[in-house]
Order: C-alpha cells, then structure tokens, then sequence
C-alpha cells in the first residue's frame, strides 16, 4: 500500500512539474545561476569587484534583514556590506538581475565565501560581455573615488584597509630623489603597450636600501597612495619551496605592490632553516615565466645591507631601480618639521642653521628625528615650536658626542652616508637614465 502511495505522489509530482513548464515557461528551467567564488589563488577579481559593487546599489529593500556595518577611526563614513543569505536586485539594459550572497563554514574551521548571480538563460551572453565588465567598470572607480586600499599578507588570510598616510608630500626625502620616483612609477603605469611591444611582462622591481628608520615602509606606503595599488606583504621566512614562492605570485592581483622586506635577513634565515628555496627559484620569481603572470605589477625588495645580496638579485629586469633611503638630511629635516610642528619657513627660525650643521655632521635616521619631535616635557606647550627646536639641538649633540667618542672608520651602515643619496635606474631600454 505504502509502495503504490509513493508511486502515485511521485506521478503527481512530476506531472505537475511538466504542466507547470507548459503554463509558466518562465518559472522553470529558464533561469541560469553564476557561482562567483572567493579565491586566493590567483584572486577572483569578480568576487573582489562585486564586493564593491553592491554596496552601492540599493543593498536595503523590502526583504533585507540583516546588514554588515563597519568603520575604522580614519574613514569618514560607515561602510555597508551583505550578510550571508541576503539577496539584491540589479537591473543593466532591461535585464532583471539577482544577487545572493552565501557563506559556508565547515567543520574543519574552513570559510567558503561567494555570490550566486542569477538571471534568464537568453541574457546569457550580454550578463557574460557586458554586466560583468560594468561591474568590474564600476568597482574601479568606486575604489579610485573612495581611496580603498588594501593590504594584505600572502602569508595568511589577513586583509585589512591600507589606511597609512604618507604621501610624496609628507615624507622626509630629498626633492630630487621624489621627483625621479614619481616620474618612474608614473612611466611605469602608462607604459602597457611599450611592454608588450618589446615582450617583457608588465612589472617593475624596486630595491629600497639603507639604514634602519630611514622611511623604507614610509616610501612604499606613499607609492601604494600615489599609484593607488593594493600592497601584498611576502614574509620568505614562512614560504618552504620554490613550488609555494610560485604559488605567492599568483596570488597577487594586477595593479599592486608585492614587498618583501629585509631580503638579506630572511635569505639568510631561510638557509638556516634548510628551506627548499633556492637562488634559483628567487630568480625565476622575479624574471622568469612565472612572473609574467598578471599585470601591472611591482615588487619592491627592502634591506638595511645591499652589500650582502647576490649579484645576480640586482639586475635589471629583477631590481630595476635602487632607491638608497639616506640618514636625516637638512632638507628632510624641514619636512618633518612642518610634518610635526607646522613650520613652512623654517630658514628664518634661528635655531635651524645649528640643526642643519649638526644634522650634515651626524648620523641620525629620520625616525629618531621624528621621536624627538613628538616628545614633549609636561611643562611645556605641544605648539612651541622654540622648545621643539631646543630639544632637536641637544639631540643632535648628543649623537654627535656619542658618534665621535666611537671610532668609525668603518661604520655598520657605511650605505647610510648623505652623500651617496641616489635613486639608480637600472633600465635596458634607451628612455632609461642612470644617476
């Protein structure tokens, strides 16, 4: 009895089915559904596009219920997100779109993220050529109009806001050495054609050297500011095979900036823990067919030692431009001043021809400057610029006292003197220059 009651639910059922694809042929079998995953490896820019996008169509509607909400201290607006299970309408040249996001947690601790993008199978073609490229379209220029970067670690999942201030304007560096940077980075970017005219992937290295505090993580923050380019942080103290540096690369989405910081010390760390990275897989990371996966890239190397990396590391086509990030300067010093105290005309205050022949004489990193600045006594007024002043003198006199009771005829950071400030393009094609 059970048996023929199933058979006959099981009739009526599909009977059912196939009477409602006669009488609503719209309900049934004619809608199409795009999943749009997150991925890591290489990044799905439709999931990051879309991530952008939807916040700013109409994301609250009759059906909403819940709404991701978030601010960090330095935005100037909350910022609205879908929450797992919501659901958006979008509509693009008379087609009805709907967006359902979904995230899955599993037992293991794992997180699955994606958005689920339905819409009628005859609009297959236009939603493929067309809606997703407006979404792309869309995302850009929301993010060049907000100012959105991100920084992320190649290592780990982490993904945070790019939030750092410094600019080309804010940061404490000779103006000559700025202007060869910007026009650099600004070539660079507008050079796609010229790259693949002469069959050379679109990417730029940059090696930042010198010694601790000089603005090493300032510079690549200003370029990240300047180009608008998402920064990716490679730590080669927790990569293990050349196989997993390739799989880093890949990684990183176009129009970024992959930094590995002090290059010498993990190399070096690297051999002590008899990692299977070797020269060789460095070197084909940087230039070789892997690297020419993806565009608009540039990967920029830090080190407080040029003198201890390979030969064949600096190159060109590996580390294209070598920026030497010199001790404080007398002009970097007025940057910092007007940075910290507001000063504009620091050349009329009578304490800054002693500051800047102290600083011409001694070593001193603009991050021990910057220190000085900001400390206060309690008695004093954070607007008095003459007490500042004071204190960056003894300062100063006092590094000098501790540098000349030291013998150095061959300092530690012999790389950090002012007179070899330099940025050095190392370029094969002729609109390169060498300083």
């Amino acid at each position: 009895m059970n048996f023929i009651v199933e058979e006959l639910m099981l009739f009526i059922s599909t009977a059912l089915n196939y009477l409602a694809t006669l009488f609503y042929p719209g309900h049934y079998h004619h809608d199409l559904t795009f999943i749009i995953r997150q991925k890591s490896t290489p990044p799905n820019q439709v999931y990051d596009a879309a991530e952008l996008y939807l916040p700013s169509i109409e994301l609250i509607n009759p059906s909403t219920r819940t709404i991701g909400v978030s601010k960090t201290p330095r935005q100037e607006a909350v910022k609205l997100a879908m929450e797992s299970g919501e659901q958006i309408a979008d509509t693009f040249e008379d087609i009805n779109l709907n967006w359902l996001y979904v995230v899955q947690t599993f037992p293991t601790g794992q997180v699955t993220r994606r958005f689920e993008l339905t819409f009628h199978k005859k609009h297959k073609d236009k939603v493929l050529t067309s809606y997703l490229r407006h979404v792309v379209t869309q995302a850009e220029a929301i993010k060049k109009e907000e100012k959105i970067l991100k920084l992320r670690s190649v290592n780990s999942p982490s993904r945070v806001d790019l939030e750092h201030p410094a600019t080309f304007e804010t940061i404490a560096m000779e103006p000559d050495q700025k202007t060869k940077i910007i026009k650099d980075l600004d070539r660079f970017v507008r050079r796609r054609e010229f790259y693949k005219k002469v069959g050379k992937a679109w990417k730029r290295g940059y090696l930042l050297y010198g010694p601790p505090g000089t603005g090493k993580s300032s510079l690549i923050a200003a370029m990240a500011n300047h180009l608008k380019f998402d920064v990716y942080e490679l730590e080669l103290d927790g990569i293990y095979s050349d196989s997993q540096l390739k799989s880093v690369l890949l990684s990183t989405a176009n129009r970024s900036i992959l930094v590995i910081e002090d290059i010498d010390f993990s190399a070096v760390n690297a051999r002590k823990r008899k990692c299977r990275i070797t020269v060789s897989g460095l070197l084909n990371f940087m230039d070789g067919l892997w690297s020419s996966c993806g565009d608009e890239r540039i990967i920029v190397f830090t080190t407080n030692h040029k003198d201890r990396l390979e030969p064949a590391l600096l190159r060109p086509g590996r580390m294209d431009v070598h920026i030497h990030m010199s001790y404080c300067t007398p002009y970097a010093f007025k940057v910092l001043a007007s940075n910290y105290l507001g000063v504009q005309d620091l050349d009329r205050h009578p304490l800054y021809g002693e500051i800047a022949g102290l600083l011409e004489s001694t070593e001193v990193a603009p991050a021990e400057v910057c220190e000085e600045l900001l400390k206060r006594d309690d008695d004093v007024d954070d607007d008095d610029v003459d007490a500042a002043l004071e204190g960056v003198v003894k300062f100063l006199k006092l590094k000098k006292l501790e540098g000349d009771n030291n013998n150095i005829d061959e300092p530690e950071f012999q790389e950090g003197k002012r007179q070899d400030v330099d940025v050095s393009v190392n370029d094969d094609d002729s609109e390169s220059s060498s300083t």
